[in-house]
């Protein structure tokens, strides 16, 4: 009988987590009382003062956010 010897060799690289270099973040909202959606833009300012001016036409406060990205995982 013949016995064989397994040999295992484990390597562990660290990783992160980053946002993908060819895309661009896109931030939109909408209104929590109404349909009212704003458009969706790559600059978060302009959301905002989209949001601040249905806040003068309807008086309604409260808005959803909404952040898209998307990320890579790389070697660090």
């Amino acid at each position: 009988m013949t016995a064989f010897r397994v040999r295992a060799a484990y390597r562990y690289v660290l990783h992160r987590i980053t946002e993908h270099p060819d895309t661009d973040t896109t931030f939109e909202a909408e209104c929590l009382w109404c349909s009212w959606v704003a458009a969706p833009s790559t600059d978060s300012a302009s959301v905002d003062v989209e949001c601040m001016g249905h806040t003068g036409l309807s008086g309604h406060k409260s808005f959803r956010r909404i952040r898209t990205s998307f990320a890579v995982v790389v070697r660090s």
